[in-house]
């Protein structure tokens, strides 16, 4: 660059002075779109009964956000590259933002699930981005480490702190205000990203609208199949119909990534070993996790009967540990290395997991519960913190956007589909079952975490395949 010219791709003076607030602007964006996938959980009883939801309604509360955000990270993120990472940003959390407003203001069941479809697609719009800029942002290997050990921190405790702050929004201020408490945040973030965030380089290329369009229906089929055969069951015609859907239109969108010149997801990104194992266990991982959000909640509240409040601060010892893990990551992953990490961290969450096998009607917080956050907590931090650095740390810099579009869609696409199978494996466990309501719940719940349990075994058994030292 000559001394009277300058680069394109040169941040603005203040982000060179300042990337303490360019990472704090990223995390909190992060942070804000992983508890909009949970922090409805706790007011879901408060909102049926305000806006009269029906049973089966009810869920699409939850579902109407992780089936669009789901299914359009993929397109959010070659977006970014080639719109440009900070305006995608920007225009996500802008749209993100609004819909919060307009779903606090929701006076009908309609009126909030297409506020929370907003919501998913201003997610999916900038939640790409969110990591790329993180990539590219800072390039030096230590910097890289941190931040991206902070963003998987802030992605995987976000789930247990959605909880904590949707039951304390839900008890003081009632269930508006955890769409409300988007907006002060979004404007802020917004602001900052403005002034603060550089635009990286963009590279010349076109949008694959048959990828995006096959991407999508084929996720959204998919997730909706499961979701119906929670209800359903597997053998409804409509739920099958549905899955092959969802099959069909995928392996449609792979020939078309393999023809395209200009691929939504490029699949050089999985010729990398290491980064394709880390892709599957963000899968899997996610998948056996996110019962332990769902069930507990429940049992928290129906069975043992704590409120909102008492519930969400139940979770707080997991998203502590979580976060915790992701502050140490930066100086354990270069001494000990991903695999021994993710082999110890996996074996505890699934141990976790196995505690809740024995709930019963009467089991307290104290142990059995308590030591389940705890494993499960650390066992997650240790597990899945690695595997940002295994997938974003060695990409380059024009696969940033995609490459965090795909490791979102896989935790994405691992926490729902999860969820759906395990509610089906709740479903079959109590069809049955006859007694009390209680019993019923617990029976079902117990045998959701055999399957979660299963599932985490897995995800150790990946871990295994890890090398030994990361990439620099």
């Amino acid at each position: 660059m000559s001394g009277t010219t300058l680069s394109v791709n040169a941040p603005p003076a203040e982000t060179r002075q300042r990337p303490g607030i360019v990472l704090a602007t990223l995390l909190t964006c992060q942070l804000m779109i992983v508890l909009d996938a949970t922090v409805m959980n706790v007011a879901l009883p408060r909102i049926r009964s305000d806006l009269n939801f029906s049973a089966a309604g009810l869920s699409w509360v939850l579902s109407a956000y992780t089936l669009v955000f789901g299914g359009l990270l993929l397109l959010g993120g070659r977006a970014g590259d080639l719109f440009g990472r900070r305006r995608m940003f920007i225009v996500g959390i802008s749209l993100f933002t609004l819909a919060s407003l307009a779903g606090g203001l929701a006076e009908s069941p309609t009126w909030l699930i297409l506020a929370r479809i907003l919501q998913g697609v201003g997610g999916a719009a900038a939640g790409p981005s969110t990591l790329a800029l993180l990539t590219t942002t800072f390039t030096e290997s230590r910097e890289r480490m941190r931040a991206l050990s902070l963003f998987s921190g802030m992605s995987s405790a976000g789930f247990a702190v959605g909880l904590i702050l949707g039951g304390l929004l839900t008890q003081w201020l009632g269930w508006r205000s955890v769409m409300f408490i988007n907006v002060p945040v979004g404007v802020a973030i917004v602001v900052l990203a403005a002034r603060f965030v550089p635009e990286p380089e963009r590279h010349p290329s076109r949008l694959d609208l048959l990828g995006a369009v096959t991407a999508t229906g084929g996720v959204g089929a998919l997730v909706y199949g499961f979701i119906h055969a929670a209800s359903a069951g597997w053998g409804d015609r409509p739920t099958l119909v549905w899955l092959a859907a969802g099959v069909a239109l995928l392996a449609a969108f792979l020939i078309v990534q393999i023809r395209s010149a200009h691929p939504m997801m490029p699949l050089r990104l999985f010729a990398d070993r290491t980064r394709l194992k880390a892709y599957l266990n963000f899968l899997l991982g996610p998948m056996a996790g996110m019962s332990t959000f769902f069930f507990l909640s429940q049992y928290l509240q129906e069975v043992n009967g704590l409120g909102a409040l008492g519930t969400g601060f139940a979770f707080l010892p997991m998203a502590l540990l979580v976060f915790t893990m992701s502050r140490l990551m930066p100086r354990l992953l270069p001494r000990v290395g991903p695999k021994r990490l993710a082999v110890v961290g996996t074996v505890l969450m699934a141990g976790g997991l196995a505690l809740l096998t024995g709930l019963g009607v009467h089991t307290a917080y104290f142990p059995t519960l308590f030591l389940s956050m705890l494993f499960t907590g650390v066992g997650m931090g240790l597990a899945f913190t690695p595997l940002n650095v295994m997938i974003m740390g060695t990409v380059e810099a024009r696969d940033a956007g995609a490459a965090g579009g795909v490791l979102q869609t896989m935790q994405q696409l691992g926490a729902t589909l999860g969820l759906a199978i395990l509610v089906t494996v709740f479903g079959s466990a109590t069809r049955d079952v006859v007694g009390p309501a209680a019993q019923t719940l617990v029976t079902g719940m117990t045998a959701a975490f055999v399957a979660s349990t299963l599932i985490a075994g897995v995800t150790f058994l990946v871990a295994l395949t890890f090398p030994r030292k990361i990439a620099q």
